[in-house]
């Protein structure tokens, strides 16, 4: 049984490579991939290339640039068995955790992937990438069902659960890595997939629904010694701003003295949404534990148990961006409605 996978090139890193005669980095032709790789023939798969107009470098990733992806999957969705989203790694985490929320019904792969070096030279780790996840893309069990119907992404050896991702080096081939939850697959001399880890729709027959208003009326506050009440109280006096995500240290510990709670509260109390996420790669927040995180606990501080920093931006830009009540945000924030936290 053949696949038929539909190739997004976004931009980034992975769709350079070298013009022979100048030695500078020019686009590379994805049109052309089965000249470049010919080995792809071997895999029972059929590809199409798409590339974004204009392409983009993922620092300039905006969530109107979500949108447009999403929407692109939403209009190929029934021609195709799953999807390959070549992007900059320095934004991946925050597009692939986003389009994870915006997905509702998702019955098949979006596997995001990229690369440290330019596909285009000679020892690249693009070229083992990308034909690593159209393979991922495209399998499927004996029942034609996708092995992975979820949005992942893929790098350097490790399928990793889209939303729990974080890239973690400048510089080393294994850019990304998911602190707190296993890979979804390990790839070696064979795939090895981890069935028991893979998120499966309830239903194959329901149709794909795209959310598509995200509100970046949003901010991060990261917590440091030295931090003021004027530098607080500057921040959530924004204008239009709905939401913040706290950086906190350990387990969900904060300052307890008043001119730090005290700003929090008011805030809160003008029915400002306030998430709790830790500042250490691994572990996640259990406000109860310590007094200094009780206390955020008790003026109304989410918690946002073991979410990476991008899940926690984008699940608040896809909750406000649904027009729910500052209390229906909050219960939803207590859900891990795609697999992005584990309580």
């Amino acid at each position: 049984m053949r696949s038929s996978i539909l190739i997004i090139y976004t931009g980034g890193t992975i769709g350079m490579k070298t013009d022979p005669d100048t030695g500078t980095l020019i686009p590379f032709d994805f049109s052309a991939i089965y000249e470049e790789f010919p080995s792809l023939k071997r895999l029972k798969v059929d590809l199409e290339v798409r590339t974004m107009n204009p392409v983009i470098d993922s620092s300039n990733v905006q969530p109107h640039n979500w949108v447009t992806l999403a929407e692109l999957i939403r209009e190929n969705y029934d021609r195709y068995d799953g999807f390959v989203v070549l992007h900059g790694t320095d934004t991946m985490s925050y597009t692939a955790s986003a389009l994870s929320f915006m997905f509702e019904n998702l019955t098949k792969p979006v596997v995001f992937t990229g690369s440290q070096i330019p596909i285009g030279v000679l020892r690249t780790d693009g070229r083992e990438n990308l034909i690593t996840a159209i393979e991922i893309a495209g399998a499927h069990d004996a029942e034609g069902h996708p092995l992975v119907p979820e949005v992942s992404l893929y790098f350097q050896n490790h399928l990793y659960r889209a939303n729990r991702t974080t890239k973690r080096s400048a510089e080393a081939l294994s850019a990304f890595y998911s602190y707190n939850y296993p890979p979804l697959a390990d790839v070696g001399v064979n795939i090895t997939y981890h069935h028991h880890l893979i998120r499966q729709p309830e239903r194959y027959d329901e149709p794909l629904r795209v959310a598509t208003r995200f509100s970046d009326e949003v901010c991060i506050i990261k917590l440091f010694p030295g931090l003021t009440e004027q530098t607080l109280r500057s921040i959530l006096s924004i204008e239009g701003l709905k939401a913040v995500v706290l950086e906190t240290y350990g387990a969900g510990n904060a300052p307890t003295a008043e001119w730090f709670i005290r700003p929090l509260e008011e805030a809160i109390a003008r029915g400002m949404i306030v998430l709790n996420i830790t500042q250490c790669k691994g572990g996640g927040v259990a406000m109860d534990l310590y007094e200094t995180g009780l206390r955020l606990q008790q003026i109304g501080v989410s918690s946002g148990y073991d979410m990476t920093i991008e899940a926690a931006v984008t699940k608040l830009m896809y909750l406000l961006g649904a027009n729910l009540s500052t209390a229906q945000i909050k219960e939803q924030l207590k859900v891990p409605l795609r697999g992005e936290f584990t309580r």
